[in-house]
């Protein structure tokens, strides 16, 4: 999603206004970031919420693959028993999180199974004002992070995204948090066009290994034209209209890739900067047609990103008190689609990742016979999450910034 898109979005859903966004977003950059280096208490946890915006199809991340009525919903889609990586008899995860797998082997990642929220609602725009306020019945005016953030002294570098635009739920009362662009992190150097053309050339008498090298050099530069071209490709142009305001949360998320957005939060982590919450985000999952492998693609993407970050968290005591939260703002129908893919749904999970986590299944999975005119019906309040969450890591009273909220999660942190 381009940045004016995402900002539009965000000021039209009514969660916060222009100003606050605006007041968080205009004046940081990593190095007032940096500039705060030691100035955290060294026994204080941090949190990264991820973002995955588009609405996740749940049921193919952690996959029931025991139960038929899995299968019977959605039989060009289902991942059989032998593809998926095993949690338990009758539960794994997609193909794709082998890295989130290895974690819940060594107990770092808890996974909370049908979180979702009373009367949910199938936009996506409505239901992320739903999660990012933390309040079903009627979303206000600030984010659930933005009213900790009041509470803990509202400077704005103690809450930071690293996407485009302020998300609302940084957002509060008195200020809001702090959106640091990632465009000043170096990428690595590109070999010239010239260079990379010489390379992928092919000569007659070339030997086997280096007909295979020119090959892979010519895959290369196709992909680096097809990555321009997208680039150029003017914001909103192919885009198509599935009947809301606008779709910008269908393939919403930052710019920059996970990965990018990771290394600078690890960065900050190590450099001890005052920070206790960080934002980052991944789109594109609103997969309404040809879900499986587009998925797949994504989920690798995400898995990778997140064992590169929590492996190098491992490597330090600071790092060692990061928790990372994944969440989306609905999970997707029971059934399958027409078109190889699933529409707007409900109920969902949660991921909990990082070396406090006490990982396991949490939460009853969500029944795929006892539906909500298709949809599952959520088994865990996504408001036990948050407060586990601010309560175990953020060190708050959770009533406070909750509304007197008491569920929480029984041991996961």
């Amino acid at each position: 999603m381009d940045v004016l898109t995402r900002r539009r979005f965000l000021v039209a859903s009514g969660v916060v206004g222009a100003s606050a966004l605006a007041g968080g977003a205009a004046a940081y950059r990593l190095n007032d970031l940096l500039a705060t280096a030691g100035d955290r208490d060294p026994q204080a946890r941090t949190l990264v919420l991820v973002t995955l915006y588009g609405g996740n199809d749940g049921l193919n991340t952690v996959v029931p693959h025991a139960d038929p009525a899995y299968r019977n919903a959605r039989p060009d889609l289902a991942y059989s028993a032998e593809e998926v990586l095993r949690l338990d008899d009758g539960t794994g995860l997609n193909p794709a999180l082998g890295g989130l797998h290895r974690a819940y082997g060594a107990g770092r990642l808890a996974v909370v199974r049908g979180v979702g929220y009373p009367k949910p609602d199938r936009s996506h725009f409505r239901s992320m004002d739903i999660w990012h306020t933390a309040q079903p019945d009627r979303p206000g005016t600030t984010g659930w992070l933005g009213r900790w953030l009041d509470r803990a002294g509202a400077d704005p570098r103690l809450a930071v995204s690293f996407e485009p635009a302020l998300p609302p739920l940084l957002a509060g009362e008195r200020g809001a948090g702090a959106s640091v662009p990632v465009t000043e992190r170096e990428g690595p150097p590109r070999l010239a066009a010239e260079t990379l053309t010489a390379l992928a050339a092919v000569a007659p008498d070339d030997s086997p290994a280096r007909a295979r090298a020119a090959a892979c050099f010519a895959d290369l530069g196709a992909v680096d034209a097809m990555v321009r071209q997208v680039r150029a490709t003017p914001a909103g142009e192919d885009a198509e209209d599935d009947g809301e305001t606008a779709s910008a949360t269908a393939t919403g998320g930052a710019r920059a890739s996970l990965d990018a957005q990771l290394d600078l939060v690890a960065r900050c982590v190590e450099a001890g900067v005052v920070t206790r919450v960080f934002s980052v985000s991944l789109g594109g999952f609103d997969t309404h047609a040809d879900e499986k492998q587009l998925q797949e693609v994504l989920l690798g993407q995400l898995d990778g990103a997140l064992s590169r970050f929590t492996d190098r968290m491992s490597r330090t005591e600071a790092g060692r008190k990061v928790v990372v939260a994944v969440y989306s703002e609905f999970g997707r129908r029971a059934r399958a689609n027409a078109s190889d893919g699933t529409d707007h749904g409900t109920a969902s999970n949660v991921l909990l990742l990082g070396a406090p986590v006490d990982g396991g299944l949490y939460g009853e999975p969500p029944s795929l016979t006892d539906l909500d005119d298709g949809d599952l019906k959520f088994t865990t309040d996504f408001r036990d999450v948050y407060a586990t969450l601010l309560e175990r890591v953020l060190d708050t009273d959770a009533g406070a910034v909750l509304g007197g909220w008491r569920g929480r999660l029984a041991d996961a942190l």
